[in-house]
């Protein structure tokens, strides 16, 4: 690893980018107030001078207005049309965007890379998708993937992580898969894949039965997921862990645990996803005793620090209703993201906290992080349990901006916030304007109708829902029947009525 070269003059960092060497980053509040920020910066350009420092170079200046700059003598400014006339080094920009806890710092270095780097960087901008993310900024991250000339492995996997953050699987899998590719055909073709692996005798490999395993646990089919488990010779940490968060996805936390037990038994290291996937599972059937040992084991092996696992922790809390421990653990976090803040809102709100869940989000937004698709979704069943349409209105206007627009659960969330506050017009205006709809969609929409009175438009959309192939559960049927028991339907009975087989 190289070393860190530097030297002071006159108030000024002197840093040779070519020797820099990438240093563990502090938490925020670790940070000392003489840390350089990479807030003020701009471009100088270079003269011919052959005695003056090379463009490699780079003077970061400690006084408040001072600027990222090349040394030099003649400024540029970021704003105007005149480029510097040598390259800014791509390790110096990558190292910044790494050291960012703010996402008005990365837009700035964003635009230093934009006006000063000639040729676009696949590296510089990996690390800008990364920091993006990091701090919440979706739909930067994207701006930036998409503008990218060339993308490798590493820019993928960002995105699709990414999107995975916010709770946008479908937008993930369109970027692993063909498009127009769901999760119905993603499994036929990965089961495709399952065949054309036992026809090539790859079926002894770890790697490819750990994968085979995976997916069958994301498309839910977990019977298939166990089989591929059972017959495999091998297995290493992450066929454990894919099976354990299969399990673990689906509800069923006792067998997931139970399998957790096996796997420390055998002695088989478990990693970060392990740790995340049992927690997940002791939160689904409220296991506090077995995720408190687990929590232990986390502190004792020092990772509580861990972005998802911290997260993770809060909502396990949550879930089992000991709130004072959540709110203990989310402060102790170093850099808290939307993930975590997520957690503590929905853990809140799914126990019947409310004021406290949206006083949470609005300590985030004040933090500067974004809230993703499960936030909105969230919160807004909060606004709605309080009658509270106006902040239910102000998240909406937020959500436009956001991806979370086009999620049909931030999309069902309204559309229950606005029938519950009486708002009826908005609720449909928000149900037409959907772009994909589920069986919740459906659902929130016919009892809205239903619990405002209009009970004929809700037979109506249970005719519509039914026409349109998707089945109908007793819940919403009898749910309906009594909302409306009451009403005079002036209406003769016929076959076309007949909803249920």
């Amino acid at each position: 690893m190289l070393s860190l070269t530097c030297f002071s003059l006159n108030n000024t960092l002197l840093i040779q980018p070519s020797l820099l060497a990438i240093q563990p980053l502090q938490s925020p509040k670790t940070r000392s107030n003489s840390h350089v920020s990479p807030t003020n910066f701009h471009c100088l350009s270079c003269n011919n001078d052959t005695n003056s420092t090379s463009a490699s170079q780079f003077r970061f200046s400690t006084a408040n207005t001072s600027a990222f700059e090349f040394q030099g003598s003649s400024d540029v400014d970021l704003s105007g049309t005149q480029l510097a006339t040598h390259f800014v080094d791509s390790g110096v920009l990558a190292l910044w965007l790494r050291s960012c806890y703010r996402a008005k710092e990365v837009k700035r270095i964003h635009a230093v890379a934009l006006k000063c780097l000639r040729n676009s960087v696949t590296y510089v901008n990996n690390n800008m998708i990364s920091a993006y993310l990091k701090l919440g900024q979706l739909i930067e991250a994207r701006k930036v993937f998409d503008g990218m000339p060339e993308r490798n492995v590493v820019s993928w996997t960002a995105m699709i992580n990414g999107y995975i953050s916010f709770g946008l699987d479908d937008e993930a899998l369109s970027m692993c898969c063909p498009k127009g590719l769901r999760r119905e055909k993603a499994l036929r073709f990965g089961k495709q894949l399952h065949g054309a692996i036992v026809k090539k005798m790859y079926k002894d490999d770890v790697f490819i039965g750990s994968s085979l395993v995976d997916m069958y646990a994301k498309c839910g089919e977990i019977l298939d997921s166990r089989k591929v488990f059972n017959r495999m010779r091998k297995r290493n940490t992450v066929t454990w862990t894919s099976i354990i968060a299969g399990y673990a996805r689906k509800g069923l936390g006792e067998e997931a645990i139970s399998l957790f037990q096996v796997m420390k038994q055998r002695r088989v290291i478990s990693n970060n996803l392990t740790v995340v996937s049992i927690l997940k599972a002791c939160g689904s059937i409220r296991a506090l005793l077995t995720g408190q040992e687990v929590h232990a084991q986390i502190i004792k092996n020092r990772i509580q620090s861990n972005e998802y696992i911290g997260s993770t922790l809060v909502w396990f809390y949550c879930k089992c209703g000991e709130f004072h421990i959540a709110s203990k653990v989310l402060e102790q976090i170093p850099l808290r993201s939307v993930v975590s803040w997520t957690a503590m809102i929905s853990g809140y709100a799914g126990l019947g906290h409310e004021p406290e869940a949206l006083e949470f989000l609005k300590e985030m937004m004040e933090e500067g992080v974004e809230p993703n698709a499960f936030t909105c979704s969230s919160a807004l069943k909060a606004c709605a349990n309080l009658d509270a349409i106006l902040q239910g209105k102000l998240i909406h206007s937020f959500a436009n901006k956001t991806p979370a627009s086009s999620n049909v659960f931030v999309g069902s969330a309204l559309i229950y916030m606005y029938s519950k506050c009486g708002y009826l017009s908005d609720a449909i205006q928000v149900f037409d304007s959907m772009p994909e709809r589920n069986l919740i969609s459906w659902k929130t929409m016919i009892l809205g109708y239903a619990r405002n009175g209009r009970c004929r438009e809700a037979l109506k959309l249970m005719y519509r829902m039914q026409a349109e192939g998707i089945e109908m559960d007793d819940y919403i049927f009898t749910s309906v029947m009594g909302a409306c028991g009451d009403v005079e339907w002036n209406m003769e009975p016929s076959s076309k009525h007949c909803l249920l087989s």
